[in-house]
């Protein structure tokens, strides 16, 4: 099938957010005076889990025990925690102190340029995803995809395909129409459960990850001057990536 839209994923492929987030998560901590520091050894494990919240309570069941019954049967308290940690990292990234990732702006106004569709497939919520947009390509650019799909507005976070499903039907799509950009495991076994081919680009937290199933996996999309490393896949030995060539490797992947 022909390519008619890129989907981008948010946390590591626009942007290494995580070093934010994680200091964000022990601002809160400070905030409320509890001996939790997230290390960035402890934080890599605890991406594996999906969802803020949801790493909360799975930091309280495996590093802290002695205090997990009381957060976890007083489970109204983790949800406000998790407000005030957004809040947080919202103001570090609106600053533009986190930027885009290599090549990931030049490809998105390349993208735009030439009429091909965008969207965004994230775990994220909106708040957080506007104020990264803020700091970095600008208040509007959000307003560039034409459908984003976060983790609030489905039932189920990544690996499950639900925000993949949820763009594919805004933009009334099929999966192998569109190419995904993500950087983790957990981002592989969502698109393609919508039957979506993927792109990584590895990010600082996802080195070392399975990224079996990708059509292709390099260090980032590159700039002329500045040549992505290819890892695995089609390499097509560019410099960078552009539409050309995301179009290369899902002609590649479609045809098998």
């Amino acid at each position: 099938m022909q390519l008619e839209a890129l989907i981008f994923d948010c946390d590591g492929t626009l942007a290494e957010t995580e070093e934010a987030h994680r200091a964000a998560f022990n601002a809160l901590f400070r905030e409320h005076d509890l001996d939790w520091h997230w290390s960035i050894e402890t934080y890599t494990d605890l991406l594996k889990i999906t969802g803020g919240k949801e790493r909360i309570r799975h930091f309280l069941r495996h590093y802290a025990p002695s205090k997990a019954d009381y957060y976890i049967d007083n489970d109204h308290l983790i949800p406000p925690m998790h407000v005030r940690k957004t809040a947080i990292y919202m103001e570090l990234v609106k600053t533009g102190e986190v930027p885009l990732r290599p090549g990931v702006e030049r490809l998105i106004l390349e993208a735009r340029a030439a009429g091909m569709r965008l969207a965004i497939a994230t775990t994220t919520n909106i708040d957080p995803l506007s104020a990264l947009f803020e700091g970095t390509l600008g208040r509007d650019a959000l307003t560039w995809f034409e459908a984003v799909a976060a983790g609030d507005m489905v039932p189920n976070k990544k690996p499950a395909g639900d925000v993949y499903e949820l763009v594919l039907k805004e933009l009334n799509l099929q999966g192998p129409q569109c190419m995904a950009f993500e950087d983790t495991t957990n981002g592989i076994l969502s698109a393609r459960a919508a039957n979506i081919p993927v792109l990584i680009t590895v990010s600082e937290y996802s080195a070392g990850q399975d990224f079996q199933g990708a059509l292709a996996v390099i260090d980032n999309l590159g700039e002329p001057d500045a040549p992505f490393k290819a890892l695995s896949g089609y390499a097509h030995k560019p410099t960078h990536v552009d539409l050309e060539l995301v179009k290369k490797w899902h002609a590649a992947g479609s045809n098998g």
